[in-house]
């Protein structure tokens, strides 16, 4: 099978995917009442009661289960998720819009780091089996995995924020935050790090920069652990095969055997795990985003789901299975790129 035959072939089967998503949120909503569904379109407490009857006819909530299907789908798709009582009476979708950039600045920082650091320690840990650096490698990834999120992130604030007061928390210092939301500043993307750069304002950007330290750093410590053993489960397992010992045999170099053969087939469990680990984080760091101050999408969610905030909380649930599923569909083709014998499948 060609790429492009494979690459249609996964796009077909993403589209029954996220209908099969949609489909689990429509039935979470069944259970509430008529009346309770229609609130969520409704901003404050209506003083006439005829109000959420018209908007249950107007949602066509008390149609047949098919029909009320289609028109929530409908909805969904241009956006009309309710409104977000807990970000201020405004459409869940508005909401939703303005905390991804914030999270997705987190990911575009976190992941590479992620990846890089998690890789090369795999790598470094298997080729020196049972040596000294593996030992030590082993015994960083058992507690940086056993680590509570929550514990790590106050330890980070409480040394490098509150004893030596080097970076901060939140998104922007205050001076920064003013002149971002002037009319001066134009907000082409909403990430403030590549925001700053557009308008000319390096020194926005450097300040975005000092507050994404920590939360980085938090993120870092609590998620390499994961990549590092997986990398290094499937390294052992290649250099164990028989074309290391043939490709040897032919002379070629112990670094060119890793580096070119052993580390590209390795790498396929590991762009799985990547791949759900981006996902996550793209779907909220909640613990991460509360600690910090940083109000992305986690935040958003967190506050939603202590304010009970159901229309919120679904469309978050929505959010997250497209993201999974994108997620998905992007690690299934790059697996074709690293390794063709799986488009023969």
């Amino acid at each position: 099978m060609g790429m492009k035959a494979y690459v249609m072939r996964r796009v077909l089967l993403f589209i029954p995917t996220l209908l099969g998503v949609t489909l689990l949120i429509f039935a979470v909503l069944q259970i509430f009442t008529p009346e309770e569904r229609a609130s969520a379109y409704i901003m404050g407490t209506p003083k006439d009661p005829s109000v959420i009857y018209r908007v249950i006819e107007k949602y066509h909530l008390n149609d047949p289960i098919p029909l009320q299907y289609y028109y929530w789908l409908t909805r969904a798709l241009s956006g009309d998720l309710g409104i977000a009582r807990s970000a201020g009476n405004i459409p869940v979708s508005v909401a939703l819009l303005q905390g991804i950039p914030a999270t997705l600045e987190l990911v575009m920082f976190s992941i590479p780091s992620i990846a890089i650091l998690g890789i090369y320690l795999g790598v470094k840990s298997a080729v020196n089996r049972d040596k000294a650096p593996d030992h030590i490698i082993r015994i960083f990834s058992i507690i940086g995995w056993s680590l509570p999120t929550f514990w790590s992130a106050l330890i980070l604030i409480a040394i490098f924020y509150g004893g030596l007061n080097w970076v901060s928390i939140g998104r922007l210092s205050n001076e920064a935050y003013a002149v971002v939301t002037s009319s001066n500043f134009i907000r082409y993307t909403r990430m403030n790090t590549i925001d700053g750069l557009l308008n000319g304002q390096l020194w926005i950007t450097i300040d975005a920069l000092e507050h994404l330290v920590l939360p980085v750093v938090n993120l870092t410590i609590v998620s390499v652990a994961l990549i590092v053993r997986v990398m290094r489960s499937s390294m052992l397992e290649e250099l164990s095969k028989g074309y290391v010992l043939t490709a040897k045999a032919k002379g070629l170099s112990n670094d060119v055997v890793i580096n070119k053969h052993v580390k590209r087939n390795a790498l396929i469990p590991v762009i799985t795990v990547t791949g759900v680990l981006t996902a996550g984080l793209l779907t909220g760091v909640v613990i991460t985003e509360t600690v910090f101050n940083y109000k992305g999408i986690g935040y958003f969610a967190a506050h939603a789901a202590l304010q009970m905030d159901i229309p919120s909380v679904l469309g978050f649930a929505l959010f997250v299975g497209l993201v999974y599923s994108l997620a998905n569909l992007i690690v299934d083709i790059t697996y074709a790129y690293i390794d063709p014998r799986i488009r023969l499948e």
